[in-house]
């Protein structure tokens, strides 16, 4: 094609060369600059501003107005519950959790660390605890509602415009940039079976002084926590009760009888306590110390500010700073304090009395402690961030830059109540020393073991392990945007950008841990760390027919960490075919990276306990099936060591996407999508239930040599058979990352919108969008089979998710009905699928005068909750779905000033 009206400016030459710095990833009105439309806006995924949302990737939208009217609690939870967030995660609304102060989401079912989120464009801290002990992410918990003016979800690789971690997509949470006024908003919340009530306080609004522009909002929050006992079908725990109180003696086996303990301390845990016989004697038991002591809501209270500014210099110059600072509170709790003689060593002694080995165990009360909340476990987070510079013309090039230094703060304590060093004498009285192997004698007194705590008592032999985990990130950047030149079918627009960013963390355990202080041998070393990295990229748009435009993009990052060096260089195409006015037709090829993850690189070694075990093999051996193993959600489970790798490689990611779009008028338009992503490379940690899983297998089936299964025999360590305490038990389980071999997933969105408006009867608007999730093939070592993850029943994510909201405005009313399709998931046994599940929420606004309005919402209009007994306790999948029922809010909200 011969080129004519060719028009390359020195300054656009310039810039070509150097690949200098491009606009920052800020979904808003560009307001200045010749060369684009004040209708041109950024949308995710590209820096370049454009007149439409469409464009060649899919980007789906949520305004904050609909994160109100369909029924969302919060911001965290509109983006959970989008149908392209298919994968399940843990946090405050888990239980026991690693991060139950934080909430994330996982694009894809890909995993946190591979969504990247962004707050007005800029990269945020880390949560300094990583989720589930092993992956960094950004907490979602710490961003007031009332301030977001939208948010946009990319789905698919995107590393080539925003650098690592874009792999399953980019979640850019875009803030209001202009209020007038004051508004204050009043909600309060409740459920119609009791606890998980809530209450929030917003008030909200901003003002213009000639060129300046100020922004800000306020939000409280106060969350009471909902605990297993406040639900009939979690209240009690069947099968197997809990041992609450017991003597055994190790060299045959049996328990001790302890007479009429149980039934005297028979009102210990509720009233629940009794006398349990087996075949092997009699301990006391209980089957609701699992509920008493387990919080499936954690308890929170959070503050949340937010402030911005925007100062016009002059006509072509203007400066901005904006901060966000959150403090939250949160309390949870998953397990009460037990207490087994000689727990940190072989957990049992030589009684010098008796003359036999023996282990004395005791789970203490709620009624001996004063009260369940004196165990909860505590965590004090302060997050912030600020972002400051200055954007603009470049003289009368028609060119624009922004320079800008961003920078974010994350710190959590953690306070954890743990048994002190004397415990053991406390039972079992004076330590006489040890046997020819090493086994501490006793001669104690079976009284003190049987005996009734006083809370002073509990206190004498319980102390409080505090935690100081902290994360930074800053970020420098400079940036370019404006034509190169024109083209028959229109302008060449360019975007470039230079980026320099630093990056620490660091968890700091109780130095008291490894000076003797509390009752456990193992040590706990501090993980910290930093990186470095560095940024060039450049993105274009080229319109290479009236009707046919493409998009092109690439970057290069590099990363400094761990005395090494590597770099990465990514690139993306993209194309949007017009062949009719209303028809869009679109398709898109990326290449992505994600460095890996600090906690990963840096992981001193960490020891700690599951929540629960389920030791697949002794219940095979046994015989017995999940549901009623005497070896299944053994709580708590088996202990495990976990450290990092400084070798990791970086993830490398594929992905393409084809869709279409038709518009045919303002009213209506549905789009169609598939998406395909790829990883190589994948890091890893091992998962322990993954693990057990296959071991068992491997074991029953004597398959000992495979290249999985001798990794798999070799990371878990059982006492011998010969032992004569806990014989064949697992005693560690060993995990670390490794760059696993392959996975990719794709699937189908399809999203659709039509408004009907009447004279009399208002607007009507429907709204649907659905994902379905085709395949999630994956394998851990180059030589296994590959597997598709959707047919297997240890994977818990969604297969697709439907949400369908109908919205009615009618003068000052405007009504909702919102509704969400969950897909097939596994039931918690493992041995069949669940069936679909329909939750349908309710809201109704009413403005009562042109300042205030009044609206109620009501949640899970049906009061379901979806069962699930196959794995026993708690009875409902959790991560899933929700046990809180029906929830109800009130909300006023009152506008002052203009």
């Amino acid at each position: 094609m011969k080129i004519t009206n060719l028009t390359l400016t020195p300054l656009a030459a310039a810039i070509t060369l150097l690949c200098g710095p491009v606009q920052q990833a800020h979904a808003q009105t560009a307001t200045a600059g010749a060369q684009f439309p004040p209708t041109s806006v950024v949308v995710t995924g590209s820096r370049i501003p454009r007149a439409s949302l469409e464009g060649p990737s899919a980007v789906v939208v949520i305004t904050g107005e609909e994160i109100t009217k369909q029924g969302y609690k919060n911001l965290f939870d509109a983006l959970n519950n989008q149908a392209q967030n298919s994968g399940v995660t843990t946090g405050a609304d888990s239980g026991n959790t690693f991060t139950p102060s934080a909430n994330t989401i996982s694009l894809r079912g890909l995993g946190p660390n591979h969504t990247l989120i962004l707050l007005n464009g800029r990269r945020l801290a880390d949560f300094p605890t990583a989720y589930e002990g092993a992956i960094n992410f950004t907490n979602l918990a710490n961003i007031p509602s009332s301030i977001v003016e939208r948010v946009e979800i990319l789905s698919g690789g995107a590393s080539a415009v925003y650098g690592s971690d874009a792999i399953a997509g980019v979640v850019n949470i875009i803030l209001k940039k202009r209020a007038e006024g004051i508004d204050v908003n009043l909600k309060r919340g409740t459920t119609s079976r009791g606890g998980a009530g809530d209450s929030r306080l917003q008030v909200s609004g901003g003002q213009s002084f000639d060129q300046l522009n100020t922004v800000f909002s306020l939000e409280v929050l106060d969350r009471e926590p909902l605990w297993s006992k406040q639900r009939d079908f979690m209240a009690v725990r069947q099968g197997t009760p809990t041992n609450t109180l017991s003597r055994k003696n190790v060299n045959n086996g049996k328990y001790v009888d302890l007479g009429d303990t149980c039934s005297a301390l028979g009102d210990l845990f509720g009233g629940s306590q009794f006398k349990n016989t087996v075949a092997k004697g009699s301990y006391c038991a209980s089957n609701k110390v699992s509920p008493t002591y387990w919080t499936t809501q954690t308890k929170n209270r959070s503050t949340n500010l937010f402030g911005s500014a925007n100062y016009a210099l002059s006509p072509t110059t203007e400066l901005f700073a904006e901060f966000l600072v959150g403090q939250n509170k949160t309390a949870n709790n998953t397990r009460g304090p037990t207490w087994t003689s000689s727990s940190a060593d072989n957990s049992y002694f030589f009684n010098k009395n008796t003359g036999v080995y023996e282990a004395w165990t005791k789970y203490i009360s709620p009624e001996e402690m004063g009260g369940v909340e004196r165990y909860n476990r505590t965590w004090d987070d302060l997050a912030s961030s600020v972002s400051l510079g200055a954007k603009g013309d470049i003289g009368a090039t028609g060119w624009r830059y922004e320079a800008g230094y961003s920078a974010s703060f994350y710190k959590s304590e953690n306070h954890v109540q743990r048994a002190l060093a004397n415990i053991d004498s406390f039972f079992l009285g004076p330590k006489l020393g040890v046997d020819e192997d090493g086994i501490a004698i006793y001669a104690p007194n079976q009284a003190r073991l049987t005996q009734r705590l006083t809370p002073e008592e509990f206190n004498s032999i319980t102390g409080q392990a505090d935690s100081d985990d902290t994360s930074r990130n800053q970020t420098l950047s400079l940036v370019a945007t404006g034509e190169l030149f024109t083209l028959p079918a229109g302008p060449v627009k360019l975007a470039t950008i230079a980026e320099a960013g630093h990056q620490r963390f660091a968890n700091k355990p109780d130095a008291r841990i490894n000076q003797g202080v509390f009752n456990t041998l193992a040590k706990s070393d501090i993980t910290e760390g930093s990186r470095r990295r560095y940024a060039l990229g450049v993105e274009a748009s080229v319109p290479l027919l009236a009707d046919l435009n493409s998009t092109l993009a690439g970057r290069y990052d590099r990363y400094n960490y761990a005395g090494r060096n590597e770099g990465k260089l990514t690139y993306n195409v993209g194309a949007e075919w017009r062949p009719a006015k209303a028809l869009l037709v679109r398709g898109n090829y990326a290449t992505s990276f994600r460095a890996p993850d600090m906690n990963y690189i840096f992981k001193a070694r960490g020891v700690g306990y599951y929540s629960s075990t389920t030791d697949h093999y002794r219940c095979a051996q046994a015989g017995q099936p999940i549901e009623t193993c005497e070896f299944a959600s053994v709580s708590p489970g088996s202990d495990y060591v976990q450290t990092g790798s400084k070798d990791l490689r970086s993830e490398k990611g594929k992905s393409y996407g084809l869709g279409a779009v038709w518009s045919p008028s303002a009213d209506f338009d549905v789009s169609v999508d598939y998406w395909n992503i790829k990883i190589d490379d994948l890091v890893t940690n091992l998962n322990a239930d993954n693990l057990l899983r296959d071991e068992a297998a491997c074991r029953v089936k004597g398959d000992l040599t495979s290249p999985s299964c001798l990794d798999t025999l070799n990371r878990i360590t059982r006492n011998p058979l010969t032992a004569l305490n806990k014989p064949g038990e697992i005693r560690e389980i060993r995990v670390n990352p490794i760059n696993a071999a392959y996975q990719d997933a794709d699937g189908i969105d399809l999203s659709a919108r039509y408004a009907l408006r009447t004279e009399s009867w208002g607007k009507f608007t429907l709204k649907g969008n659905y994902s379905k999730s085709l395949s999630k093939n994956s394998r851990q070592f180059a030589g296994d089979e590959l597997v598709d993850e959707l047919d297997e029943l240890s994977n818990s994510d969604w297969r697709d998710k439907l949400n369908v909201s109908l919205n009615w405005n009618l003068g000052n009313w405007s009504n909702t009905v919102f509704a969400q399709r969950f897909g097939k998931v596994p039931n918690a046994g493992q041995t069949a699928f669940l069936s679909p599940t329909t939750l349908v929420n309710l809201s109704s606004v009413y403005k009562v005068t042109p300042r205030a309005t009044v609206s109620v919402a009501i949640n899970n209009v049906n009061n379901r909750i979806k069962r699930d007994t196959t794995d026993g306790w708690p009875n409902y999948p959790t991560g899933n779905f929700s046990p809180v029922g029906r929830q109800i809010w009130l909300e006023f909200n009152y506008h002052f000033g203009s």
